[in-house]
């Protein structure tokens, strides 16, 4: 198994792991009282917005210690540059992760014409957000073991 696809399925349980346990996390403290009050744009924006550096910075650190395990386990240095391949695997990683999140904001807005509640739409962004980045990880661990 190369490098890159290690780091895909890191990348992956990582992202699973932190998007979990932060879940898990916020959602104890979620307004369950009314549905439609106004608490619940604030909480839904908080979330989100908290999401973001979250992941960032787990991110770096999975990544951190993935190359201190990687190092000690191979005694090989991690890749330093990106060839044409690995550019190419990732520019179709990407498309594909864009089209999922695409998909999902059509139904997120789809799910305001219907008339769902306000949460529905929230819980489909962000769902379709991971969903996104797990097609993303998942076309780059497919592509290198089955080649481009």
């Amino acid at each position: 198994m190369s490098y890159q696809e290690k780091k895909s399925i890191m990348s992956l349980i990582g992202s699973l792991l932190v998007f979990g346990l932060y879940s898990l996390y916020v959602f104890q403290k979620h307004p369950f009282g009314s549905v439609e009050s106004t608490d619940i744009f604030s909480f839904w924006g908080a979330f989100i917005l908290i999401l973001i550096p979250v992941s960032i910075v787990a991110k770096i650190i999975i990544t951190i210690v993935f190359n201190i395990i990687f190092r000690i386990t191979t005694n090989e240095k991690e890749p330093s540059f990106s060839d044409e391949l690995d550019k190419l695997i990732e520019l179709k990683a990407t498309k594909n992760s864009h089209y999922v999140f695409t998909l999902g904001f059509l139904l997120a807005m789809g799910s305001l014409v219907v008339d769902m509640p306000h949460s529905a739409m929230f819980i489909i962004l962000i769902l379709t957000g991971l969903m996104s980045e797990m097609v993303g990880v998942i076309t780059q661990l497919y592509l290198y073991r089955k080649g481009v």
